[in-house]
């Protein structure tokens, strides 16, 4: 037998692709496990991928204002001033980051720093730990953001500074000729689903799976305005929302991002995750409670985009609260809670999309049946989707998306008046399986059930792209408040797309019938033989 080759390895610097970038850092840093839980792994984690982050930018911009100083015919010397100044980052949109916080900095110590006489030695643990500190406490922005716990007993310093070492020899900018600050934005989404899938249902109180927010940002088309998320996760709906303007070529600058997140830890990673794709994002001084305390009361939405904690037992529930405009929600589920607090944040001209659990469609129990009713009849639903099983690897309950907009006539978000009517979607046979535990939508899944809607609406895109709305059974239908009215309000898709259409195959019915049954009987004739033959097989090995 010939002798088995070594397979190669990719590492940082050979890796060519996204994925086998992201895949190598992801194995690397995975080794930092050890006895930490999977929450002080993560924030360790994304906590470096940041800091990566902010000193690539600086250093990109101190390049660039370099750059400027010698095409004005300065000397470097010269330039040191207009280096150091911090307005030329902050004004870029860029943090400032201290000497002691820079990558090259901690890459030259780390396997730490040997005492001198004139400071002493430090872990490398010690030096991220300082180096976050000052970042915060040179950029206000990032106040009570970062993580500092790098230097604690469960974090491994040997292959913490491993992993310093190779994020330092990482090529960012040589995969795909993508921005460097662009790849760091890349590696930390694809760690938070990794993180999301390694936590399981506790992962699902941060991460909503890219496809179903894309679902949301695609059917919304937030071009400019305000854009909302009331229970914000790690800021993915932003961050698509971002995608979505560079992918049509309009300025991300062009939204301005409003978010509140209960969880501390959560809400730090939404702020690293607004920094690291260059988003500007107003998520208040700290976390909290959205029900008890909204942090942006005085705002009016354009856009909100939502995936709320589903069916909440326990929330901040008041009877008096001016936001239950269509009724009281149950103490015992904060659903209609969530949806009745959107509404009361949208502008007069505002759109919105929830992901929502599927009983939230047809539930009468707690008076949200009269709720429901109550949100048809002031003509707030634009369309319901039913969304297919196994999206969310963190729960196996089947969901759906709401869609409202304050104003269905035709204007400036569509041609065609949808006044008095809903469009029904029942997508649940879209989306294919990428493991046995987990579905995803594909781009072509997305485009169907946008498209379908922008068609139905009439919006800009779809004249554009020459699409004209028609029901489709099985999947698409233009319901009037009357029906949803005799279907007792129920707002379950299947309900009203009906059955798909059976491909004619020019076989007559009987003639069909008579067939199959023919078919059937000659195989449980043959599955009779069969057993015979096999009992007596059986019968001469006893024997």
């Amino acid at each position: 037998m010939p002798p088995r080759t070594k397979q190669a390895v990719a590492t940082p610097s050979t890796a060519t692709t996204m994925k086998e970038l992201k895949d190598t850092l992801w194995k690397a840093a995975d080794k930092l496990r050890g006895s930490m839980d999977a929450s002080q792994y993560k924030d360790v984690v994304l906590g470096l991928v940041f800091l990566k982050y902010v000193s690539d930018a600086f250093e990109e911009r101190r390049g660039a204002i370099l750059a400027e100083c010698v095409a004005d015919g300065l000397s470097e010397e010269d330039a040191q001033p207009l280096l150091e100044d911090q307005d030329e980052y902050r004004g870029a949109g860029v943090f400032w980051v201290p000497t002691r916080s820079r990558w090259g900095y901690l890459a030259q110590h780390a396997k730490g720093r040997t005492a001198t006489p004139e400071e002493p030695g430090a872990t490398i643990g010690e030096l991220v730990d300082d180096a976050m500190v000052h970042i915060m406490g040179s950029n206000p922005a990032l106040a009570a953001t970062l993580p500092t716990i790098f230097n604690s007993n469960s974090v491994d310093q040997r292959r913490l500074g491993e992993l310093v070492d190779l994020f330092s020899s990482a090529r960012f900018t040589g995969v795909g000729a993508i921005r460097a600050r662009d790849v760091l934005g890349e590696v930390y989404e694809y760690f938070l689903a990794k993180f999301a899938a390694a936590e399981g249902k506790r992962g699902g109180e941060f991460y909503t799976p890219p496809g179903v927010v894309r679902v949301l940002v695609e059917m919304l088309e937030p071009y400019s305005g305000r854009v909302y998320d009331p229970a914000c996760g790690s800021g993915g709906m932003f961050v698509q929302a971002e995608k979505f303007l560079e992918r049509h070529g309009a300025d991300p600058q062009a939204i301005s991002v409003y978010g509140q997140e209960l969880n501390e830890r959560t809400w730090r990673m939404a702020k690293m995750n607004l920094a690291v794709h260059g988003l500007t994002g107003q998520l208040g001084s700290r976390w909290g409670d959205t029900f008890a305390r909204d942090l942006h009361p005085d705002v009016q939405m354009d856009y909100v985009m939502a995936n709320p904690p589903f069916n909440i037992k326990d929330w901040a529930r008041t009877t008096d609260d001016a936001r239950w405009r269509y009724g009281v929600p149950p103490a015992g589920n904060a659903n209609y809670g969530w949806i009745q607090h959107i509404l009361s944040k949208l502008a007069p001209g505002g759109s919105a999309g929830v992901v929502m659990a599927n009983g939230s469609m047809s539930s009468n129990s707690g008076g949200e049946g009269e709720i429901r009713a109550q949100l048809v009849e002031a003509d707030l639903v634009s369309c319901m989707v039913a969304l297919p099983t196994q999206l969310f690897r963190s729960t196996g309950i089947p969901v759906c998306v709401w869609f409202f907009a304050k104003d269905k006539t035709a204007g400036s978000r569509g041609s065609v008046d949808r006044t008095g009517q809903v469009l029904f979607l029942d997508a649940r046979n879209l989306g294919h399986m990428v493991d046995r535990a987990e579905r995803a939508l594909s781009d072509d899944d997305i485009a169907k059930i946008a498209g379908t809607f922008h068609a139905w609406r009439g919006t800009k895109s779809a004249v554009a792209a020459g699409l004209e709305y028609e029901d489709v059974p099985g999947f698409a239908y233009s319901a009037s408040l009357a029906e949803i009215k005799d279907a007792d309000y129920a707002l379950t898709p299947g309900r009203y797309v009906g059955a798909a259409e059976v491909e004619d195959d020019g076989e007559p019915v009987e003639e069909k019938i008579a067939r199959l049954t023919k078919e059937l009987f000659e195989q449980f004739e043959e599955s009779s033989r069969l057993e015979q033959v096999v009992r007596e097989q059986l019968g001469r090995i006893d024997g």
